[in-house]
């Protein structure tokens, strides 16, 4: 099994920037997708950003040239460095990783609240 924690919500002000941090630990696929979603209150959960081992990135197009997803294998970090905040990136955000090969798998962290007040 994989677990995943996330870290680095909190409050910020419009145009404010965070950046969330997800440690994968436990039984780590050789090759996976990490990625990061977000579901604000009466929302669907909606993706954010993803980042293959081998370095594919995809970006929603809501957070594109704001946000910046990155990843460390050695280490099973993943970041999203989120900039120019604003009140509609406030959500639930939570951490994700999966593989689509033998073996699937998936697993989803617990998730971190950012809030961005006006």
């Amino acid at each position: 099994q994989v677990q995943l924690v996330e870290s680095g919500g909190g409050l910020v002000k419009t145009g404010e920037s965070l950046t969330l941090s997800c440690v994968a630990s436990g039984s780590i696929p050789g090759a996976s997708t990490m990625g990061w979603y977000r579901q604000a209150p009466g929302q669907q959960r909606e993706f954010v950003a993803d980042v293959t081992s081998g370095g594919i990135i995809k970006y929603a197009d809501s957070v594109k040239g704001r946000f910046t997803i990155s990843r460390d294998n050695r280490k099973n970090t993943v970041w999203l460095q989120m900039n120019s905040l604003a009140p509609e990136d406030t959500a639930l955000y939570y951490c994700r990783i999966n593989r689509r090969v033998t073996p699937v798998m998936e697993a989803w962290g617990q998730g971190t609240q950012v809030t961005v007040s006006s």
